[in-house]
């Protein structure tokens, strides 16, 4: 096992998660509301692409590693806002975008699975933000951040949705916010990838050809990445579990 974690860790692949790493986590630090469509504390991001790129380049798990870096970047150079959780959501979110678009383009390396599996990580990684917003976040930040007060909530909220109350809040923020919110996200994501496709495509498949070549991917490597795959699906549904336990015994 130690030989393929070792042999997956090319000085090449350091070296290029490092590259997309940093990309990722500049465009991930210089976000932007929309405020005129959606609430502002909803920031818009950039970052998917080069983790799109980075996920068609390396695979599925380095695509993974990426996400992460990206975070961890994010959080040494400006810290967090959230007591950490929400930065947790966005690498939970972006490793539901880029690990089914990972799995399907290295089924299948064309411009055909590249769009199929965009498509596939779009639906996942939006029903990820629903049900992280539902599960995780307005859960902590009106019990932790606020005290247990809907006021500040509320507030940013009624701005777009004057009707908007505490018995129909997830109604307008889950469907109406978050849900298009995360689509448009993951939308602008993919065109962009797609638009850039043609041009990357052959040093994707160049680099994918010098890091991960057929005939140097051993069953125990093989083996690693699966595990390591039902490992993250089990850890998910674990986390996403407790917090659905949470979130009952914290409501009033």
């Amino acid at each position: 096992m130690a030989t393929a974690v070792k042999s997956y860790f090319s000085s090449t692949r350091i070296a290029v998660l490092a590259l997309f790493s940093a990309l990722a986590a500049v465009l991930y630090i210089f976000n932007f509301a929309i405020p005129f469509a959606f609430p502002g504390f909803l920031e818009f991001k950039f970052a998917d692409v080069p983790v799109l790129i980075g996920t068609f380049a390396l695979g599925p798990a380095s695509g993974c590693i990426i996400v992460v870096m990206m975070v961890l970047i994010k959080l040494v150079c400006v810290s967090t806002r959230t007591m950490f959780v929400g930065d947790f959501a966005d690498i939970v979110i972006g490793i539901a975008f880029c690990l089914p678009a990972g799995l399907i383009y290295r089924k299948n390396r064309t411009f055909k699975g590249a769009v199929w599996g965009m498509a596939a990580g779009s639906a996942v990684s939006v029903a990820v933000s629903v049900l992280a917003n539902w599960l995780v976040l307005v859960p902590f930040y009106v019990q932790f951040m606020f005290g247990g007060s809907w006021g500040p909530l509320l507030g940013m909220m009624t701005p777009l949705f004057p009707s908007c109350t505490r018995e129909n809040f997830y109604n307008f923020y889950l469907w109406v916010s978050v849900l298009p919110f995360n689509a448009l996200r993951c939308l602008v994501a993919s065109l962009i990838t797609v638009l850039v496709y043609k041009h990357v495509s052959r040093a994707i498949n160049r680099l994918n050809a010098r890091i991960a070549p057929k005939q140097a991917v051993s069953p125990r490597l093989a083996v690693l990445g699966r595990t390591l795959v039902v490992l993250g699906v089990i850890l998910a549904a674990l986390i996403f579990a407790f917090f659905a336990v949470l979130r009952y015994l914290l409501a009033p």
